[in-house]
């Protein structure tokens, strides 16, 4: 099953990694997080991979976590299947390339910041409703959003947990470029080919240059992210956030200090 919803490919020197669940919105369960981790780390072992390239669906990325999958199987540590992934996004040697159409939520916003490429649909919209949600940001987000964009516009984005358009997500540096929404996935893949054209040992070293003044803490980071989230999982907060969100209801946190 994980291999129908996580398609992969190899052609031309490029992995593209395919999230296909579209009946769910591209929703990640713990057998696509591990079809991700997977693939990524085979690419990094394979000499004929020399770009990866991450998309979903014409109309969607992934609308983040499948609610009803993660709530029955929590992370618990280092070894569950989001933290696999979340290791492998944030360590691969190789150039990621992203294509993104319609909706990212969640994690769907925060790999992105992963990727070296961001090609963005017109039409695209992000959310990091993690607070909302009683949670805490993950992915190493409260490191990389604040580089990237200045600690009051990565404050808005994560403690409001509003939607933002393509629009505001280049202004601030989350993406490459906007491209209509029809040529998004054509777009990425020429990028991804003009990489894989490039010298490919040159390509991994400016890469590891380019993050080697913070991988250390973001390794750290992103530990001490999933810890917390964790906890949070317990927290009556969390309970009363994702028990509103399964009845379509506001959520009341008025009776929580």
């Amino acid at each position: 099953m994980s291999a129908e919803l996580i398609r992969s490919d190899i052609g031309e020197g490029i992995l593209t990694l395919s999230i296909n669940r579209p009946d769910k919105k591209n929703a990640l369960n713990l057998h696509m997080y591990k079809a991700l981790a997977d693939g990524l780390i085979r690419a990094d072992g394979d000499e004929a991979v020399r770009v990866i390239m991450i998309r979903g669906t014409a109309d969607c990325f992934t609308s983040g976590n499948d609610l009803a999958d993660f709530l029955s199987a929590p992370p618990t540590g280092p070894e569950s299947p989001v933290m696999q992934f979340l290791t492998a996004i944030s360590t691969a040697r190789k150039p990621i390339v992203a294509a993104v159409n319609g909706l990212a939520v969640g994690v769907g916003v925060t790999m992105l910041l992963h990727c070296d490429l961001v090609y963005v649909g017109s039409g695209a919209t992000f959310q990091m409703p993690f607070v909302n949600l009683g949670l805490c940001p993950e992915a190493g987000s409260t490191l990389l959003l604040p580089r990237i964009m200045g600690h009051q516009r990565a404050a808005e984005l994560l403690l409001l947990g509003e939607v933002f358009n393509a629009d505001k997500a280049h202004t601030l540096g989350i993406v490459t470029e906007i491209c209509p929404d029809g040529n998004v996935v054509e777009t990425a893949r020429s990028r991804a080919l003009q990489l894989a054209a490039q010298p490919a040992a040159a390509v991994r070293l400016a890469k590891n240059l380019l993050r080697r003044d913070y991988a250390p803490q973001l390794r750290e980071t992103i530990a001490e992210e999933g810890r917390q989230f964790i906890e949070r999982l317990k927290s009556p907060e969390a309970a009363e956030a994702l028990q509103a969100f399964m009845q379509r209801r506001k959520p009341d946190f008025s009776k929580f200090n």
